[in-house]
């Protein structure tokens, strides 16, 4: 670490993302009730429908993430962070009110803008880490965001069960605490001297993309994490609709397996990562997630009861190694003034997917979770397979690139 105060500084920081997806999970369990309640459709027709909310919100990530990227590295981390924390809460807000669908949407467009934060708390640790130690503070960082799944989830099913609109209201409260104990407590991480000129050619997908592109190997890891992000779709999309119709489960226990997966992850990101990548190295480390994805996606797919979803899960979370390790990689090849542009980019590939993702994997479990023609929920789930098996393909071949340009 190269400043003082710097470890209070990325506390304060994986705080703020801690609270950010403890509202984002708190609303995970109440969702297939809530729109039930709106709409009176069946629940595969209500998974389409919540495919379409998560389209929206990936739209405003994937168009507003490399803004809100590119505005960090002009004007500071700390406006953007409180700003976009602030208008989250704002938006929850609105969903908790809402009496029509269409007010949903309204919220998930909002929610979307104000979600492409993610690039500016990811900046800080490239700001004021040393490069070799920046994939074991991006994997505390995104521990503290999957902690907030712990606690979300559980919450939400608990709220959930006394009225579908409280996590909502909840989730509005700590995203208001948060914004109010950045204000006073969180510093400036980007010196005013390594700010840039703020253009909109670069402040879009498509102007990161083209400067992404200037160096291969990075824009090489870009596409390795839209294919990651796709597969994970599967789980985003259907998780709590495909766990309803195959094994009965309800908000509780919707809730709680998400908060599982979240405790998982946490001890795995935040507890892992740095010593994998110091016994390891980064480029093995980024490799040794996909060996424990792959067999928790084949579970998910083929399930016979509860008790397999709970086994790939624990797979599962040890692809939690995989992101930050890669983080690191990337961010070792890009110029100090551009690493919230780096995270813009990395947050428009993942938002990318969820444009793409929720609309093929909640379509083809709609496809495959009804009377007609073949029952097989687990469709989606075994997309994701194979997927993975792509991405893994080209990782391997991006490292080799990587050790032949070195040797």
């Amino acid at each position: 670490m190269t400043a003082p105060g710097t470890k209070t500084t990325l506390s304060l920081v994986a705080f703020i993302v801690f609270i950010d997806m403890v509202g984002i999970g708190l609303i995970i369990p109440v969702m297939p009730t809530l729109l039930e309640t709106l709409t009176g459709e069946s629940i595969d027709r209500t998974a389409e429908i919540g495919g379409w909310l998560l389209f929206a919100y990936a739209l405003m990530q994937f168009l507003f993430a490399p803004l809100v990227g590119g505005l960090s590295d002009r004007y500071g981390r700390r406006p953007v962070l409180l700003l976009t924390l602030f208008l989250l809460g704002i938006d929850y807000v609105i969903m908790a009110w809402a009496p029509e669908l269409w007010w949903l949407f309204v919220g998930r467009l909002m929610a979307g803008v104000m979600g492409a934060s993610w690039a500016a708390a990811n900046s800080c640790v490239a700001d004021v880490a040393k490069r070799e130690e920046r994939g074991k503070y991006f994997g505390i960082l995104g521990g503290a965001g999957a902690s907030g799944f712990v606690i979300g989830p559980a919450i939400g099913g608990v709220l959930g069960s006394y009225g579908e609109r409280l996590p909502f209201i909840a989730a509005a409260i700590l995203c208001f605490i948060g914004a109010a104990v950045g204000y006073f407590l969180l510093r400036e991480t980007l010196p005013v001297e390594k700010r840039r000129h703020f253009t909109m050619a670069r402040a879009n997908p498509f102007g990161t993309i083209i400067q992404m592109a200037k160096t291969p190997v990075v824009l090489a890891f870009l596409g390795i994490i839209f294919l990651m992000q796709l597969a994970s779709q599967s789980t985003f999309s259907v998780w709590a609709y495909y766990n309803v119709l195959a094994f009965g489960w309800g908000e509780l226990a919707i809730g709680l397996s998400v908060a599982l997966y979240g405790l998982l992850l946490a001890i795995v990101q935040g507890g892992l990562t740095g010593p994998c990548i110091t016994r390891f190295g980064a480029k093995a480390t980024t490799v040794f997630g996909f060996l424990f994805a792959i067999p928790a996606y084949v579970l998910f797919a083929f399930a016979p009861g509860s008790w397999a979803m709970i086994v790939g899960i624990v797979f599962g979370s040890f692809a939690g190694l995989t992101f930050p390790a890669m983080q690191q990689l990337m961010t070792e090849r890009i110029s100090d003034d551009a690493q919230g542009e780096l995270q813009g980019a990395i947050a428009s590939m993942v938002s990318l997917t969820s444009i793409v993702g929720p609309i093929v994997m909640t379509g083809l479990f709609g496809a495959y979770a009804d009377e007609q023609g073949l029952f097989f929920p687990g469709a989606p789930f075994l997309l994701s397979v194979v997927i993975l098996l792509v991405a893994l393909a080209a990782l391997r071949w991006n490292l080799a690139r990587i050790a032949l340009a070195t040797n």
